[in-house]
């Protein structure tokens, strides 16, 4: 991909907001090698509740998107620029849900049809999705994730 990141992000119309911090005592963020671990991230705007009850998949799959957003704030606050960026290797998604819920893979999409977006086929990843009893602050959705960096 020829084109910066920050391009592709103006193409699709996405304003990074500035890196949220995280929720208790740990670190936003761990460099390690050429590896970047993004701690958990949920969607912007503190929505509240259960996918399923509260929320149906398509909301969820906006959330996911949010949540996307927020780890992609994260990621340029760590490197200074996107374009540090060698490949988003994987991300898990805990899904607050109804025991009933049966989309959550569905739900994650939001995630990952960004970042496929966002990255082309860089964007593409390893994933894996848990419905969770509850999460914190009643979140619908928290994203971990991981990425190459360059060297």
């Amino acid at each position: 991909m020829g084109e910066s990141i920050e391009n592709r992000l103006k193409q699709l119309g996405i304003e990074l907001p500035d890196a949220s911090g995280p929720a208790a005592k740990y670190a936003n963020y761990v460099i390690t090698g050429n590896l970047l671990f993004v701690s958990g991230k949920g969607p912007s705007g503190n929505p509240k509740g259960k996918l399923g009850r509260e929320f149906t998949t398509e909301e969820g799959y906006q959330y996911a998107r949010l949540a996307a957003i927020e780890v992609l704030a994260v990621v340029k606050d760590a490197l200074g620029s996107l374009d540090q960026v060698s490949r988003v290797v994987r991300a898990q998604g805990l899904v607050n849900a109804d025991p009933e819920f049966e989309e959550h893979h569905k739900v994650l999409n939001g995630f990952s049809d960004l970042m496929n977006d966002v990255f082309g086929e860089k964007g593409l990843h390893a994933r894996s999705v848990m419905g969770a009893n509850s999460l914190r602050e009643n979140l619908p959705i928290v994203i971990e994730s991981v990425f190459e960096i360059k060297s």
